[in-house]
């Protein structure tokens, strides 16, 4: 017989009935039932009731076992009676009666830090600097199987649509690609530096110059940015994809067939069947995105839509000074249609304005339709026929309320997404049980940073311009837009991507308007620069987020909860101590002395 175990715990059956096993785990729980004492013992694989009776010169011995020590259980399978099967549970038709046992390993403390068998929610500094305690718990384990799984099934469908795997390197050169490096110090170069990639971007780009067709890998990519729910600090994970003499259709229908059947396959997981969206996934230009939803990430599950009604208050009737005096500055009017809103109390109307105080606007102004009229704190700013070409506008009925946001185009469009989310949740109108697929195109080349003064890439600066170079030398940089694309679920963006630029006039230029002179750009992206002198194919690709497909397909609302061992907001790792200080001899060996900033002044206290 093996040392520890001839099935798992979650094997055994009715028809093992009458034979010797061994079944090895962690104790799960204990139940004393007077005359015998039931175990359930827990493995990888699930639970085993194990039986044994106070005759048994084992008992006390058993009795006195805590919780999570690891024993491995020697006993014949017992069918349960009728009445005591556990319809709950794959072996609840069985229990193993112990003949022997052996205790394989033991918690040196009485008190574990967190309980496996329990859903008590725990503090995420206790769950993280446990981790190994809190992946034993079903919900966490069952979320890193799940992450298994999905990267199992993407290998697979990639591999049938004839994509390599082909890995790139980790220590590599820093990119200005939007966030802060991660640096690496040299010790055979003094004073240089590796750094992490935060993307396998020129890599990807380069093996297409190489003469490769098709690549992808599960490839990990770091990043010094904050984190945030759906977003993980340091490190992540992401499906990342080149495709050679591609158009942007043909990564589309690349990717579509894989996010469609990735989805469908593990829809069920968490025990409700979602819809998915089907191939061809819609397509929203980023314009239309940023007007009608008010970003660029939309939810498609909230119908609620967003109109621009400037022009109403533009009209000489209108008298509503508030908005008209934005509106001649240059600013506009977005109004969001509420349906079936006019039998809710007072309260609801009020709330939402404190809402909107809030997240730092003025309020949430608003119109009520019944009877035929408006009524609320605008309508009588906005005479009969004005409030008539509104309601023709956004088809309002008897029963709606219209709510407006009136800013400068950009904060007004923030802002009015944010009212639409809130309104939609409000009201209860958000689409469950789905998961609707978007991709949001055409992408603006370059934006221009209030802060610096500066025009700058808006999305990713090896894109294609659509036009080419053409609409480099003959368009206004805010105004040309680039083969750039994101996919959208749910309101999470789950991938960027672009046709790549591949001509070296066209980076030149590109770069040129960002600010970067041939020099920098000859310095900077050598390889790939020169790499594109040599012949380079048109190519395009994307990058589908791992952590954040599996955190989806989980309906976890933070994606730390379907990493492994993942950092917590500060971006440290509390099981490992990282980051953490390191002896003077391993900085001396890579030539670094530190020079920290001055410490924090302790708060003086007050006295009395």
């Amino acid at each position: 017989m093996h040392a520890y175990r001839t099935h798992t715990c979650n094997e055994l059956r009715a028809a093992q009935a009458g034979e010797t096993v061994k079944v090895a785990g962690w104790i799960h729980r204990k139940r004393d039932h007077g005359g015998l004492l039931f175990i359930d013992l827990r493995d990888h694989y699930g639970l085993t009731q194990c039986v044994i009776n106070i005759d048994s010169e084992m008992f006390k011995t058993i009795e006195d076992l805590k919780l999570e020590n690891v024993i491995s259980v020697t006993g014949t399978v017992v069918k349960r009676s009728d009445d005591t099967i556990n319809k709950n549970l794959p072996t609840g038709e069985i229990e193993v009666k112990v003949e022997s046992f052996t205790l394989l390993s033991s918690p040196v403390t009485e008190m574990l830090p967190l309980q496996v068998n329990s859903d008590e929610p725990y503090g995420e500094e206790v769950r993280l600097k446990h981790r190994y305690l809190d992946m034993r718990r079903e919900v966490v384990h069952k979320n890193i199987v799940l992450r298994s799984q999905v990267i199992s099934s993407i290998r697979r469908r990639m591999t049938e649509q004839g994509f390599l795997e082909i890995q790139t390197p980790i220590l590599t050169a820093s990119s200005p690609e939007g966030a802060r490096d991660y640096l690496v110090p040299s010790r055979v170069h003094p004073g240089k530096f590796y750094a992490l990639p935060q993307a396998p971007q020129q890599f990807k780009q380069l093996l297409m110059m190489s003469g490769f067709d098709k690549y992808f890998q599960i490839a990990p990519c770091f990043r010094d940015e904050d984190a945030r729910a759906d977003r993980s600090p340091g490190e992540f994970y992401q499906l990342d994809l080149e495709m050679a003499f591609a158009t942007q259709d043909d990564v589309f229908n690349a990717i579509e067939p894989v996010m469609h059947g990735l989805f469908e396959e593990f829809a069920d997981f968490t025990g409700t069947k979602f819809d998915v969206s089907k191939p061809p996934f819609v397509r929203i230009p980023y314009a239309e995105s940023m007007l009608k939803y008010g970003s660029d990430k939309p939810d498609l599950r909230n119908p609620l839509i967003i109109t621009d009604i400037t022009d109403i208050f533009r009209r000489d009737d209108v008298e509503f000074k508030a908005f008209k005096g934005i509106v001649e500055k240059g600013g506009v009017v977005r109004a969001i249609r509420a349906p079936k809103v006019g039998d809710r109390p007072r309260s609801f109307f009020d709330k939402l304005n404190d809402w909107a105080r809030g997240e730092g606007a003025v309020g949430l102004g608003y119109i009520l339709f019944a009877d035929g009229e408006g009524k609320g704190p605008i309508a009588k700013f906005v005479p009969a026929a004005a409030q008539t070409a509104l309601r023709e506008m956004i088809n309002a009925e008897d029963g709606d309320a219209v709510f407006f946001v009136c800013d400068m185009e950009a904060k007004a469009a923030h802002f009015a997404g944010l009212a639409r989310t809130k309104i939609a949740e409000d009201i209860d109108i958000v689409e469950q049980n789905t998961f609707k697929f978007c991709w949001i195109v055409d992408y603006p080349m370059f934006e221009f940073d209030e802060k610096t003064q500066k025009i700058e890439f808006s999305h990713n600066p090896f894109s294609m311009p659509q036009g080419g170079l053409n609409a480099l030398e003959t368009q206004e940089p805010l105004d040309v837009k680039a083969y750039q694309y994101d996919i959208v679920c749910n309101g999470i963006e789950l991938s960027s991507g672009a046709i790549r630029n591949h001509l070296p006039e066209v980076m030149e230029k590109a770069f040129g308007i960002a600010g970067y002179s041939k020099e920098v750009v000859e310095k900077k992206f050598a390889g790939m620069y020169n790499a594109f002198k040599f012949g380079a194919p048109p190519h395009g690709g994307c990058a589908p987020g791992v952590d954040r497909i599996v955190m989806l397909l989980a309906d976890e609302p933070n994606i730390r909860e379907v990493i492994a061992f993942p950092m917590n907001q500060q971006a440290e790792d509390l099981l490992m101590g990282a980051p953490a200080n390191v002896e003077p001899q391993a900085l001396k060996d890579v030539h670094i002395k530190l020079d920290m900033p001055p410490a924090k002044a302790a708060p003086v206290k007050a006295t009395g």
